[in-house]
């Protein structure tokens, strides 16, 4: 039997997730649009292309492969794209959800993981960030990512057969250690691989967003968890919710925080390469240090983080975009 729909699953983060999976002696199987995900990341389990809002192929997909559990990575990501595309966002990111939510509940599926993130905080009133930080999102993103950590607190309440465990991701970085997938978005709006890009010199430069913040160089500092970390903290979630029959929320960060200079210095290092950058104004949101703690994922999960120097997270990358040549 099929253990794991992975929604998204042709995605960055989820196919680290299933790669991890099928290592692991698991039998997952991948739904998802392909509108950014990559099918070739997925030669070794089935592949249903379809839309999460879609409820009769969902009830098809669920009838065709029994799963036991679903984890969902499906959703739309970028920070400033949902500023000046909220209707895209709460349709997909909310409404299409629900719409997974209630195929799984039809389904009678126990257990359901969700891809979140720290992004429903809001600028930190504390540092490190825990699970007990007020919600204050300041984006579209944000808000519909929380949107759905409230509806699955409420259906975990109301329907005893179900429950779920949220992961709240920090800055997911890396590849998987053997180089054949990394991290590519079209367009790309996450920092390492736009700074690699321009070492490959498929962009003439990086832009700082922002060089007066009020930490040690002027640039923002965050926290980068190695996506390998995170498939194994998925993992490590669903036998949590197989054994505990409990639902929980989890933060999923590295416990360090890195500038934004600190992780152009650290790539020219390794490239050998200088990274052309350009100054630009602080983006509208953007906090001056986010950073994390796992200490409640260490207890009760047992996770800890494998892949913690900003060396080696950068390294993994570079291998995969070396290959991309």
């Amino acid at each position: 039997m099929t253990e794991i729909a992975i929604m998204g699953g042709a995605g960055y983060i989820g196919s680290h997730v299933v790669k991890y999976l099928l290592q692991q002696g698991h039998q997952p199987v991948v739904y998802d649009s392909l509108v950014g995900g990559h099918a070739e990341h997925l030669p070794n389990c089935p592949l249903v292309q379809g839309e999460i809002g879609d409820r009769e192929k969902l009830t098809h997909f669920f009838k065709q492969y029994p799963v036991a559990a679903v984890m969902n990575f499906a959703g739309l990501i970028a920070v400033g794209e949902s500023v000046l595309e909220p209707a895209r966002y709460y349709q997909t990111n909310v409404l299409q959800t629900l719409a997974l939510l209630d195929a799984v509940l039809e389904a009678k599926i126990p257990h359901f993981i969700f891809s979140s993130t720290c992004a429903i905080y809001g600028p930190p009133q504390f540092l490190p960030l825990t699970e007990e930080h007020p919600f204050a999102p300041v984006s579209p993103y944000g808000r519909t990512k929380l949107a759905i950590e409230l509806a699955l607190a409420d259906y975990a309440a109301a329907y005893p057969d179900f429950n779920y465990v949220s992961l709240r991701y920090f800055n997911a970085s890396g590849a998987d250690p053997e180089g054949e997938m990394g991290e590519c978005h079209e367009p790309e709006t996450h920092l390492i691989p736009i700074i690699f890009e321009a070492v490959r010199g498929l962009r003439s430069y990086v832009q700082l967003n922002g060089t007066d913040y009020p930490t040690p160089d002027g640039t923002c500092v965050r926290d980068y968890i190695h996506v390998w970390d995170l498939a194994q903290a998925h993992l490590l979630a669903l036998q949590y919710l197989q054994t505990q029959q409990k639902s929980q929320c989890f933060n999923l960060g590295n416990g360090n925080g890195y500038s934004v200079r600190e992780v152009i210095t650290e790539i020219e290092k390794i490239t050998g390469q200088g990274v052309p950058v350009q100054e630009g104004p602080r983006r509208d949101g953007d906090p001056p240090i986010l950073v994390g703690s796992s200490a409640k994922a260490e207890a009760l999960l047992g996770w800890k983080p494998r892949y913690q120097r900003l060396e080696t997270i950068l390294s993994t990358a570079w291998n995969w975009h070396q290959s991309q040549r």
